[in-house]
Order: C-alpha cells, then structure tokens, then sequence
C-alpha cells in the first residue's frame, strides 16, 4: 500500500457512536479488552500446580505467535485503505478478495485467533485458554454483523461467501459457508 496514512482515516469513530454502538463498536471493545488480557500472567501458576511446561511446548508457541503477526501483517496490507477496526464497512470502501482475502474472508481475525492460540500455548495458561475462547465467540460475532453490512453494499459479497472460507476453514464455528449462515 502506498499511503499507510488512508487505511486509518475514515473510521468515523467517536464517543456518540461507541455509548450507542452504531457501527459495532462494542465487538472491537471486547476485541481489545480480550487481546489485551494476554498480557496477564498465566494463570493458575503451573509451578502451584505441580506442572512443568515443556521449553518445546513454548518455543512452538513462540512460533505460532510469530506466525500470526505474520499473517496479520499480510493482512494489513491486502486491505489497505479499506481497513477499518469496525464491522461496519468504511463509506465508500473497496471489497478486497485478492491475496490473503482469497482464501479467507476475515484473515486478521484469523491472525488474532492464532496470535492467542501461540501465547496460550507458550504459556500454558488456563487463563489464556478463556481468552482464546473469549476471542473465537467475540470474533465470530464480529464476523458476522460485519457480513451483514458487507451484503447490503457489496453485490458480489455473497458469492464471495459461497467459496471463500469464513475466519478458518472447515474448523465448524470458523467456517459457515456450507451452513450458509451469516
């Protein structure tokens, strides 16, 4: 993208919207609270348990965390001045169905649920895990009203539906293209 600058204007966000929730702003609240809770300390404490976690263990979810930033930056940059945090589409925005979007209809959502899967397995947390599951139920939320904005202004946003994963594909709950749910 050439000008990173226009991917964070337009979003329209303001503290009228955000207490009436107008353009989904409560899903991005509960996104951030929920990403920001890995930052916590893993929870119970293995050492209190008994439980030694493997150094492997934490070394591949140091890897699948990298490997979600990764994909979230990859992304980033296929949406470009189309990105929004919101799930109400940005005015005028182009749909974006090319590079990482051809094969997954919410990929930075799919890079936040990997993003967590790694630290929860780095850490070994129980804690973790319920954000993780906090982040699958919130995201797919999101998902979903988001495709419902994407329907009324994007004519070929349905087909795109029909053959194009959801978040992650055929992981049921991440994957509602045979359910034609939306």
């Amino acid at each position: 993208m050439a000008d990173w600058t226009q991917a964070f204007q337009g979003w329209n966000l303001s503290w009228k919207s955000l207490l009436s929730n107008e353009q989904g702003e409560w899903w991005l609240v509960a996104q951030l609270l929920l990403i920001v809770g890995h930052l916590a300390r893993p929870w119970p404490s293995l050492n209190a348990l008994g439980v030694r976690w493997p150094l492997a263990t934490t070394m591949i979810g140091l890897g699948v965390l990298a490997a979600g930033l990764w994909m979230a930056i990859q992304g980033f940059r296929a949406l470009g001045p189309s990105l929004s945090p919101l799930p109400e589409p940005k005015k005028g925005a182009a749909l974006v169905t090319t590079g990482v979007y051809a094969h997954c209809r919410h990929p930075l959502y799919r890079a936040v649920l990997v993003c967590s899967f790694g630290v929860t397995l780095a850490l070994g947390s129980l804690l973790h895990m319920a954000l993780l599951l906090g982040l699958v139920f919130v995201l797919t939320g999101k998902a979903h009203r988001e495709e419902r904005e994407l329907l009324k202004c994007c004519p070929n946003y349905a087909d795109y539906m029909k053959t194009t994963a959801s978040i992650v594909a055929r992981i049921p709950g991440l994957d509602w293209r045979a359910t034609g749910a939306g």
